[in-house]
């Protein structure tokens, strides 16, 4: 395990204060606000950490409601939504300078049998032939450096790959609004389920709405021709995985209008399972 992913671990393991309320660090990203993939995995840990270890993490959707303060830390409060034979909810909240940023329900279920398809996995080429994220922004000479790096330290932990080039690599023409990237964690992860899905989580903000920008040959926020955010996120977690095994995330955009673009995608293992569902809307706004 690389020094940052034990740091992101460490980001992600909250500090109990009472029961149901949760304390967790925050930390700068690219854009100078908390991450949104931090707050939703943050998020997702405190509602996880009150739920049976034999339920695990089936659904989640969640509201992005302000800007997060990097140099503050995050409050979040649990409620015991619901606890049946079968399924459990919770509903948690995100609290910085006495007010709401961040809002996330999610449904816990044990396992059961059932009927049982999926949607093929797409053709995608084996990750390994792929450029890892340092040689592919360290070639992008129109990149300023600073950018370079902050992207560069956000994704120390993560090895994630683009499929093609990401819309800051080639910007101008409009593209197909699609996306594909591998990823899996820098180092190995223990078992625990909720561990895995909640680094999937954080890794599920990062790139969702490339396809917005491809659909218009926007270069996105790393080249200041379109300003947005995250406004909400829900995810479906179908099968097992393992966030430390590569994960294909293949994204599309069926929409953007009125300032808003929707993000659509589905994470698929190595192997081909289907193993998660994506959608998010965010603002995408093209500066005046």
């Amino acid at each position: 395990m690389n020094e940052a992913l034990h740091d992101l671990l460490d980001l992600l393991d909250l500090e109990q204060i009472e029961e149901n309320i949760f304390r967790g660090q925050s930390r700068s990203a690219v854009v100078p606000r908390v991450f949104g993939g931090q707050v939703a995995a943050q998020a997702l840990v405190a509602a996880g950490r009150t739920v049976p270890a034999d339920r695990h993490a089936h659904s989640l959707h969640a509201y992005f409601l302000r800007a997060g303060d990097p140099g503050a830390p995050i409050v979040y409060t649990v409620e015991r939504i619901r606890d049946g034979r079968s399924f459990t909810t919770r509903r948690a909240v995100a609290v910085q300078h006495g007010r709401p940023i961040f809002t996330l329900s999610a449904s816990f279920q044990v396992y059961e049998d059932g009927l049982d398809h999926q949607t093929p996995m797409p053709p995608a080429p084996d990750p390994a032939t792929l450029p890892t994220s340092a040689e592919r922004l360290r070639g992008y000479d129109h990149l300023p450096a600073t950018v370079v790096e902050k992207f560069l330290e956000a994704r120390e932990a993560i090895d994630l790959r683009y499929v093609d080039e990401p819309p800051f690599g080639r910007f101008g023409e409009p593209r197909d609004p699609h996306s594909q990237v591998w990823f899996r964690t820098n180092g190995k992860l223990d078992d625990d389920p909720l561990l895995h899905v909640v680094l999937a989580t954080y890794v599920s903000d990062m790139t969702l709405l490339d396809s917005v920008l491809l659909a218009h040959g926007r270069g996105g926020w790393a080249v200041g021709d379109v300003v947005g955010a995250s406004l909400d996120h829900a995810m479906w977690f179908h099968r097992p995985f393992r966030a430390d095994e590569w994960l294909l995330y293949d994204q599309e955009s069926p929409s953007a209008h009125g300032g808003r673009g929707l993000g659509q995608a589905r994470i698929y293992t190595q192997d081909g399972s289907l193993a998660i569902s994506v959608i998010q809307e965010g603002v995408v706004r093209v500066p005046r």
